[in-house]
């Protein structure tokens, strides 16, 4: 029989972090139901403080983290906390900041990027979790810290269409491939920045510079050797991963337009 302290010890998809994922679901579909019939501006005002809420928490989830002295411990081979090397400049994290922009400036090119790549990448960084985050107790600040984090940008970025504020179509998929090849061009651009000034001498957001040991980037890698350009595979499979999402889109709407002419 597993003790009490057992049942909090989260690992991918083990029933601790299936039932956080349900509780974190249920969330935005009942808060979609309840913004069903509201007013853009209310809808919108409610994910953007989401976002807010989320940005703050993530803060103080790193502060918590910087003073972990167990992690420290545990990340010292990569030099330990440091703050340059935890700003939310990841492809999942970044959506905090982002999503409140593209939704106020009615941005489909952003609304689109945030919508596909934020889910994708924190439900990567969750079944693939770092160093220092996989079979400890939830309980801990800093495994609350970052799931709660990355459960939020997982719903935050569903949210953007299921509260009515984009629908993906065919149309949006070049400029949303084109949005991600900018925003991961100015976020290799600010890593290579922070190498250059020593501020954080091994920054690498997006992964834009080095694999990390990802066991798909490093056979990217192999087949083309250079920092940033080796991501150039990602993109043929975020294409696809795309157009089979806004099939499915479609082929609902075509569905739903059928059954409202009988």
């Amino acid at each position: 029989m597993g003790t009490n302290a057992d049942f909090w010890i989260i690992r991918p998809f083990n029933t601790i972090f299936n039932l956080v994922f349900a509780f974190f679901l249920l969330i935005l579909i009942l808060s979609s139901l309840l913004l069903r019939n509201k007013s853009e501006k209310t809808r919108q005002t409610v994910l953007v403080s989401a976002c807010v809420l989320t940005l703050i928490g993530f803060l103080v989830y790193k502060y918590y983290l910087s003073i972990d002295e167990a992690f420290n411990v545990i990340t010292a081979s990569k030099g330990g906390f440091n703050w340059w090397g935890e700003l939310p400049l990841q492809m999942c994290n970044i959506n905090m900041i982002l999503i409140p922009i593209a939704v106020m400036k009615k941005s489909r090119p952003l609304m689109s990027f945030c919508f596909f790549l934020g889910p994708l990448g924190a439900m990567m960084a969750l079944a693939m979790p770092g160093i220092g985050f996989d079979g400890y107790s939830l309980l801990l600040p800093r495994m609350l810290g970052y799931y709660g984090t990355h459960f939020m940008v997982v719903i935050e970025g569903l949210a953007i269409v299921t509260y009515g504020f984009f629908r993906p179509t065919f149309r949006d998929l070049p400029r949303t491939l084109l949005a991600a090849v900018v925003i991961s061009f100015c976020i290799f651009m600010f890593n290579m920045l922070l190498r250059w000034t020593e501020l954080h001498p091994n920054a690498n957001y997006f992964f834009s510079v080095e694999t990390e040991g990802n066991f798909l980037l490093e056979i990217f890698h192999s087949w083309i050797p250079v920092a940033f350009l080796y991501q150039i595979p990602c993109i043929l499979i975020l294409g696809p991963y795309m157009l089979l999402i806004t099939s499915a889109f479609a082929l609902a709407d075509r569905i739903r337009s059928k059954k409202a002419s009988k």
